[in-house]
C-alpha cells in the first residue's frame, strides 16, 4: 500500500499481499496483528485522535542508547506490539470516518477488532455490515469472555482471565498468596489464537472465495493452557495446586539451588535421572526405594529436593551446568533480562532485531521466533508515529487529494 493505489504492496514474507484492517488497542489485538505483519501482511492500524492507542502512554517511554527519552511520552509497550504497521487517525464518532472504514474494509482481506461486544455493530461496522460490502472479508473479534454466555458483556482484562481460568490457582508456591503468570499470558495467547484463526479462515477463503467471522476470548485463551491440570480434573478428579517451579508429572524437573544461585534441571525421564545422580556423585539415590522410579520421586519430592540441593550448594551454577552438559543432562541457567539479551545463542538465532522509527532512529525489538526457508518473516519498520500514514491509506482507499484535505480540515482524519 502506498500513495499510488494501483501499486501493490512490496512482496515481503509469506503473507505479502494480505491487507489487514486493525481496529485494536492495548495488547491482545495488537499482538495478533503484529504476528500477521511480521509475516508480511500490510497492517493498517486505525487510531483515535488525541492520543491513539492507549498503550502509547502505557509504561516507561523509549530511551535512546545515547540520551533521554525522545518520544514525548510514547511507550516501549506500544513500540513492542505495533512494529511493521501503518497508522491512520480517524474520529469514529463522525459518520464520515465510519464511511472511511467501510471503504477500507471493502478492499481489505482481514479485519481485527477487540472492542466490547456490540461496539462495532453500533457503529455500523459489524461483520454483517461489512461482509455485505466484501463477502471475502475475514473478520476477527477478540473479547474478554466471548460473544455468548452469561459473562459476554463483561470487560476483559488479563488478570481477571488468569484468575477465572484456574491459572492463578496453579501458579506460585504452595500456601502462598495467589500469583499470576509473569507475563500477560491471557492477552498474548488470545492474540496468538486469533492469528491462528485468521490464517485458518484465510486458507478457507483461498479455497472457496468466502470470508467468515471468528472470535476468541481472553478467558478461553488462558484456559487452553491448562492442558495437564484440566485433563487431570476432568478425567481423574484430581484438583491441582501450585508447585513452584517443579513439574506436575515428573521429577526432578525444576529449579534447584547451587552455591551462587539456581539452575533448572530437567531430569524427568529415568535415563536422565540416572545420569543426573551420577554427575552429582549421589549414586546411592538410585537404589533408594523413595526415588527409584518417577512415581516414587513424585511421591517423595519434598524429601528429594533437599537431598539434591545438599550436594548442589557445594559448587557454583556454572560448574554444575558445565558438568551436566557434558553428561547430556538437560539443564540451564535462570536468566534475568540483561542475561537473556547477552546470551550468544539468543543473538545467533536472530532474536534481537533492529528497525528504523520515523523519529527515534533505530529501535530494538524481539526477533521473529518462526524461521521460514523461502519466505522469511522480518522486523522491517518500528511502530508508526500517530497518524503517520493517514494520507497514504486514504489514497489507497480511493480518496482524492481534495477529499483527503477535506477530511483533515474537518478533523475527521488526522
Amino acid at each position: 500500500m502506498n500513495n499510488q493505489a494501483s501499486k501493490p504492496p512490496q512482496p515481503v514474507g509469506p503473507l505479502a499481499g494480505m491487507t489487514v484492517l486493525d481496529l485494536t488497542q492495548i495488547m491482545a489485538g495488537p499482538f495478533c496483528t503484529m504476528l500477521l505483519a511480521d509475516m508480511g501482511a500490510e497492517v493498517v492500524k486505525v487510531e483515535r485522535p488525541g492520543g491513539g492507542d492507549d498503550s502509547r502512554r502505557l509504561g516507561p517511554p523509549f530511551v535512546a542508547p545515547d540520551g533521554p527519552s525522545q518520544t514525548g511520552g510514547e511507550s516501549t509497550a506500544f513500540l513492542g506490539l505495533n512494529r511493521n504497521k501503518k497508522s491512520v487517525v480517524l474520529d469514529l464518532k463522525t459518520p464520515r470516518a465510519v464511511e472511511v472504514v467501510r471503504r477500507m474494509a471493502a478492499k481489505a482481506d482481514v479485519l481485527v477488532e477487540n472492542w466490547r461486544p456490540g461496539t462495532m455493530e453500533s457503529l455500523g461496522l459489524g461483520y454483517r455490515d461489512l461482509s455485505a460490502l466484501n463477502p471475502a472479508l475475514v473478520y476477527c473479534s477478540i473479547t474478554g469472555f466471548g460473544l455468548t454466555g452469561p459473562y459476554s458483556q463483561r470487560g476483559g482484562f488479563d488478570l481477571v482471565a488468569q484468575g477465572m481460568s484456574g491459572l492463578m490457582s496453579i501458579t506460585g508456591h504452595p500456601d502462598q498468596p495467589p500469583v499470576k503468570v509473569g507475563v500477560p499470558i491471557a492477552d498474548l495467547n488470545a492474540g496468538a489464537l486469533a492469528a491462528y484463526g485468521v490464517l485458518s479462515a484465510y486458507i478457507h477463503r483461498l479455497k472457496t472465495g468466502r470470508g467468515q467471522y471468528l472470535e476468541t476470548s481472553l478467558l478461553e485463551a488462558a484456559l487452553s493452557y491448562t492442558v495437564y491440570e484440566s485433563m487431570l480434573y476432568l478425567n481423574a478428579g484430581h484438583l491441582s495446586g501450585p508447585l513452584g517451579s517443579s513439574h506436575r508429572l515428573a521429577a526432578p524437573y525444576q529449579a534447584l539451588r547451587t552455591k551462587d544461585g539456581y539452575i533448572n534441571v530437567g531430569a524427568a525421564n529415568q535415563a536422565n535421572w540416572e545420569r543426573f545422580a551420577k554427575v552429582i556423585g549421589r549414586e546411592e539415590l538410585l537404589v533408594d526405594a523413595r526415588f527409584r522410579v518417577n512415581s516414587d520421586r513424585m511421591q517423595n519430592l519434598g524429601v528429594l529436593v533437599p537431598e539434591l540441593e545438599r550436594t548442589l550448594v557445594t559448587r557454583t551454577r556454572s560448574e554444575w551446568l558445565e558438568a551436566l552438559e557434558k553428561a547430556g543432562v538437560p539443564a540451564g541457567p535462570i536468566y534475568d533480562m540483561a542475561e537473556v539479551w547477552a546470551d550468544e545463542h539468543v543473538l545467533a538465532r536472530g532474536m534481537r532485531a533492529e528497525a528504523p522509527h520515523a523519529s527515534l532512529g533505530q529501535v530494538s525489538h524481539i526477533g521473529v521466533p518462526v524461521k521460514m526457508s523461502d519466505t522469511p518473516a522480518s522486523v522491517r519498520i518500528a511502530a508508526p508515529v500517530l497518524g503517520q500514514h493517514t494520507d497514504e491509506v486514504l489514497a489507497w482507499s480511493g480518496y482524492s487529494p481534495a477529499e483527503i484535505a477535506s477530511l483533515r480540515r474537518d478533523k475527521v482524519a488526522g
